[in-house]
């Protein structure tokens, strides 16, 4: 099976980190996704989002290190807008949370990458 070219990555990147963006600036986010544990939604979001990032990188002009950065700059963005959102808070152990989960993302798809 083929791997995606990196325009679908970087498009993919783009609408899951609108995705996340939106979640985690609703005020009352939808139950039906919610794990139960507020900084396992953060892991796995960034997760996915460094995923995406790591394979967008791939054959781009910018390092891997370029892309997990605005990564977690948009991590950082979201933290600072929730403290304007009612119902909501920045905080750095969510940050914590998102860096792990990049941690995770990245080693995933390096392994997916060492495969192909």
């Amino acid at each position: 099976m083929p791997i995606p070219s990196r325009p679908s990555w970087t498009v993919l990147l783009a609408a899951l980190a609108l995705a996340v963006g939106a979640l985690a600036l609703a005020p009352h986010p939808p139950s039906t996704l919610d794990t139960g544990w507020d900084k396992l939604h953060h892991v796995l979001a960034f997760a996915a989002l460094a995923f995406c990032a790591q394979h967008a990188a791939q054959g781009s002009r910018w390092p891997s290190a370029v892309w997990q950065g605005c990564v977690f700059s948009w991590g950082v963005l979201i933290e600072l807008a929730q403290t304007q959102v009612p119902g909501r808070h920045g905080d750095w152990p969510d940050l914590l949370a998102d860096a792990m989960g990049m941690a995770l993302g990245v080693g995933a798809a390096r392994q997916v990458l060492r495969r192909l």
